[in-house]
């Protein structure tokens, strides 16, 4: 599949070497080298993918996607050299849809890309009906989340999360088995980064998010998805 990708990084070697990489693969690739050339492209001809270095000058990456993800739903790859947990699990809190720590091969970064616009792009296997969960319609063929007629934006990963509970409202997930169905493009993911997934989607769908009906937690055991009804 090939798309429209923004590379944002300030290391011009290192940018230009992803442009190629990501030119080889069929895509057509700009390269900017600070956050607010990113943010500015971004809006001016948005990308269907946005691979984002964290380290900037002038806006760092963290505050670029935070920007971002209050006006779209591009695809974010995000580029740390930070190794913390907590650091990475902010930049999916923020919205972003996968992050490589540096240093890394070029070669997996346009594997990552490969991974993120084919799952974005396409139905999870097998499945293609609509599935209603009370007020909650998800669309796999048209990657599509609607709640009381209201469209939801969602990342790849919190879709993956939603499309699968949806398939069987009521059945209980573990984390393990929910890791499964995000471990195709976000191979680094842990517990942690299923419940920050869980906690976005409250915001999304829940009438409060602070007492859900729909993503309900089953202490001990993991979240389960309810028509909300009972």
């Amino acid at each position: 599949m090939c798309a429209h990708v923004l590379v944002a990084e300030d290391n011009v070697k290192q940018a230009e070497v992803l442009r190629r990489y990501l030119e080889a693969d069929g895509h057509s690739t700009v390269v900017v080298h600070d956050g607010r050339s990113a943010l500015e492209h971004a809006r001016r001809q948005p990308p269907d993918l946005l691979v984002l270095d964290v380290m900037m000058p002038g806006l760092d990456g963290l505050n670029v996607c935070r920007i971002l993800r209050q006006e779209s739903d591009l695809l974010v790859l995000m580029l740390t050299a930070r190794t913390e947990e907590e650091d990475l699990l902010l930049g999916l809190e923020l919205g972003a849809d996968d992050y490589l720590t540096k240093p890394y091969s070029p070669r997996e970064l346009a594997a990552r890309v490969r991974t993120l616009l084919r799952r974005a792009g396409r139905a999870p296997a097998g499945v293609t009906a609509v599935r209603h969960v009370g007020p909650l319609r998800v669309d796999p063929s048209r990657h599509e989340v609607i709640v009381d007629d209201r469209r939801i934006e969602c990342t790849p990963g919190e879709f993956a999360i939603l499309s699968a509970m949806a398939e069987q409202p009521g059945r209980i997930f573990t984390r393990a088995q929910l890791l499964e169905h995000t471990s195709g493009f976000q191979r680094d993911s842990t517990h942690r980064t299923i419940d920050v997934h869980v906690l976005n989607l409250r915001r999304k769908i829940e009438p409060d998010p602070r007492r859900p009906v729909h993503l309900v937690t089953v202490h001990g055991v993991g979240y389960k998805l309810t028509d909300g009804a009972g």
